[in-house]
């Protein structure tokens, strides 16, 4: 028997629900994994479910094990020793694509491309469609293609679709890149889920064997489902649709990855007779945080509607702090935190903000006062490097035609290989249609005697890596540092920064360690594939210090003491989100993440100047600030402007303050004279796809063009700054 007794009646509701569709709205911090682990354990425990006929999917490998401990907690015996199926998306999608790869033309042994790898594979088939990486941004590109996997949208019907100029080159770059794939024996990371749509699609036998098998599908998280998740859902939910989705459509903010709010807002329509039990009640945050986050995001209208509480208390009010300049917003924060330090620790500090860039001086202030902290959303350790170089040789030693790989590792360390002797075997591979791993394994008599050494030399490490690959995992990664001679070359160098590539080399054998250690049969692609499903999530850890983090990175967290940075219009919400009212209301979604992840006090703060592209510009307090009830904050003005009570200074635009101050002028001023030279444009000159200058932001690219002459909305794409949107006439762009 499960005790339900610790559960609130919305809780007990979702908990025993018979079958069918369900919705569950859980609002922030209102125990949703709780509910998602009690009906597992009761569906076991009550229901007599075989444990391996439930599915239940979330986001992270960290929230996956967390519901798995908890199950086994509840259910010691786990149902005769058997273990539900509790995964990502990602990683329960390729579970099912190890066993059934075959049928989509693959082996099922496919390697696995991350982010990185991607980039690579983006670039090297743009070198070989003579596409120059200025003009069209490799990661641009990826962001095209990840996008169009997302919804599903392959290179044939991706061309039909984008016929502006960027898409157009797009489509070429995509079209090869999925043939890459194919030839090299891999998946990215987005075709795991779109395979495995396919896969369902097309095949009725596996299809009816997971309705058979899975009779219960659990979702987290729903409200951050894209459109392939949505398709993979419906399919394996079946004709039964006995799905219970798990989600808050206030904390939807992942648009930009794809998620579409739209999943959870219409999910009574895709799963026709569907309950909804809302948990409103929060075990978090005190009752004016509470009140505040909801006074804030109640004025979205893409949103069911329920209205946090909590049994804890008021606890203390908002502070809605104004600050001169952003120096003065990070002072403020620092002295706050050294005030409180008596009563908390370091790590139940969290300074939350919308952008990385706004960190610099926490970070300046923090380092003054010696006070550790750890800035959340850095170079991550995977993507390190060393990291890489390490990991391209274990994935030779497992798939050697994994050619992006080779191309990575050939020459490192330095073996005398240059890009002549590489161009010279890709050419080869190509005229052979076969891998660059089948070429290297051949006669190399096309090369130069001394290349033809160097490669056969790159040959034979590979052929002692994959000897030793039965080894266990750390003692295999031991193998290849001494093997390469990647030890060696990092120990011998003069670049003091080797000493931590070094340090981070031994800490990658310590994740192999740990990995061993919770999966005593696992092999060394399994390990390999585990790295590549690792979330963001999954890799934070509680810091000892002060955590600096942005507001996307801080969602699924909670910390006692939030201050909220940065609260303008232009960075909360952004710039480019004020245009459309979906983007606002995304924004103000944002801004309620920010503010639930707050337990005890709550800070939102914003600064009437900031330095911004290295000058100082005034700044307007964030309409978000505005819509915080009245009763639940108190205000608290800092520096020299509010010196003797004194009000913040009204903003008024520059052309106006310009013609106040000649106003009485023996010479009449007319500010309108000055408008056209201020930013014009010659718009005639501009046209999509033109390559152009602006001073702030560099080069970059036409990518659309509304309308024509003065008036014209433009979106350029900058090589550095990424999208902007400009009016033609005040966009000072130079053709170049």
């Amino acid at each position: 028997m499960i005790d339900l007794s610790g559960l609130n009646p919305q809780q007990r509701e979702a908990v025993t629900h018979e079958g069918g569709p369900l919705l569950v709205l859980a609002g922030a911090g209102s125990g949703k994994t709780r509910v998602i682990t009690y009906r597992i354990a009761w569906l076991i425990s009550e229901r007599g479910v075989y444990p391996s006929q439930i599915l239940a999917v979330t986001f992270t490998n960290k929230a996956a094990s967390e519901m798995l401990s908890r199950v086994e907690h509840l259910v010691p015996q786990g149902g005769i020793g058997v273990r539900p199926w509790i995964g990502t998306f990602h990683s329960t999608s390729l579970r099912m694509l190890r066993r059934y790869a075959d049928r989509l033309g693959f082996t099922k042994s496919f390697a696995i491309y991350d982010t990185s790898d991607q980039l690579t594979l983006v670039r090297r088939v743009m070198r070989e469609l003579q596409m120059s990486d200025d003009a069209f941004p490799p990661r641009a590109i990826l962001n095209r293609i990840s996008n169009a996997k997302n919804d599903l949208i392959g290179p044939a019907e991706y061309e039909k679709q984008n016929i502006d100029f960027f898409g157009a080159r797009v489509s070429e770059v995509y079209r090869l890149y999925q043939r890459r794939l194919k030839e090299f024996d891999a998946m990215d990371f987005d075709d795991l889920i779109g395979n495995y749509v396919l896969l369902l699609q097309q095949n009725e036998d596996i299809r009816n064997e997971l309705h058979n098998r899975f009779p219960h599908l659990l979702i987290d998280e729903y409200q951050d489902t894209n459109h392939a998740q949505y398709i993979l859902i419906k399919s394996l939910a079946g004709p039964k649709g006995n799905v219970v989705a798990v989600g808050d459509e206030d904390q939807s903010i992942y648009r930009f990855r794809g998620a579409d709010i739209n999943n959870i807002l219409n999910f009574e329509r895709d799963f026709p007779g569907a309950r909804i039990v809302k948990l409103e009640q929060n075990y978090r945050s005190t009752g004016n945080i509470l009140d505040a986050a909801t006074g804030v995001v109640s004025n979205n209208i893409a949103r069911k509607g329920k209205r946090l509480f909590t049994d804890s208390g008021s606890g203390e009010k908002v502070r809605i702090v104004t600050a001169s300049t952003d120096r003065e917003e990070a002072q403020f924060v620092l002295e706050k935190i050294v005030a409180l330090q008596p009563q908390y620790k370091l790590s139940d500090f969290a300074v939350l903000f919308r952008t990385n860039a706004q960190s610099r001086p926490f970070e300046e202030e923090l380092l003054r006062a010696n006070l550790p902290y750890s800035v959340v959303g850095g170079v991550k350790f995977y993507e390190r490097a060393e990291i890489k170089d390490i990991l391209a040789f274990v994935r030779l030693a497992v798939r050697p035609h994994d050619t992006p790989s080779v191309e990575r590792v050939i020459n490192v360390p330095s073996r005398g290989i240059g890009d002549t002797t590489l161009k010279a075997l890709d050419d080869e591979a190509n005229r052979a249609n076969a891998s660059l791993w089948s070429i290297i394994e051949g006669p190399l008599d096309f090369l130069p005697p001394r290349a033809a050494k160097a490669v056969r030399e790159f040959r034979e490490i590979i052929h002692d890596l994959q000897r030793a690959a039965t080894n266990p995992v750390p003692d295999f990664l031991d193998y290849v540092l001494l093997r390469t001679g990647y030890r060696r070359m990092l120990q011998e160098s003069r670049d003091i920064q080797d000493e931590s590539r070094l340090q981070n080399l031994d800490e990658l054998i310590n994740s192999a360690r740990e990995f061993v250690e919770q999966n005593l049969t696992a092999s060394l692609g399994d390990y390999l594939d585990s790295l590549t499903l690792m979330t963001d999530l999954d890799r934070y850890e509680s810091q000892k210090g002060v955590t600096l983090m942005t507001l996307h990175a801080a969602k699924g967290l909670e910390f006692k003491i939030v201050f909220l940075a940065g609260m303008e219009e232009g960075i909360l919400p952004h710039s480019q989100s004020l245009e459309e009212s979906d983007d606002i209301e995304e924004e103000r979604r944002l801004c309620y993440v920010g503010m639930t992840r707050a337990r005890e006090q709550l800070y939102c703060l914003y600064a009437l100047e900031r330095r911004v592209h290295g000058m100082m510009r005034d700044q307007r307090p964030s309409a978000f600030v505005q819509e915080i009830p009245d009763q639940v904050k108190e205000e608290v003005r800092l520096g020299r402007r509010f010196f003797g009570g004194q009000p913040p200074r009204q903003f008024t635009p520059q052309v106006k303050n310009i013609a106040s101050f000649f106003k009485n002028a023996p010479v009449q001023f007319d500010p309108n004279s000055i408008r056209p030279a201020l930013a014009e444009t010659r718009s005639a000159e501009l046209k999509r796809g033109a390559r152009v200058r602006h001073e702030q932001f560099g080069d970059g690219t036409i990518l659309t063009m509304e309308g024509n002459g003065p008036d014209a909305k433009l979106t350029v794409y900058f090589d550095r700054a990424g999208s902007k949107k400009f009016i033609a006439k005040y966009a000072k762009l130079m053709r170049i």
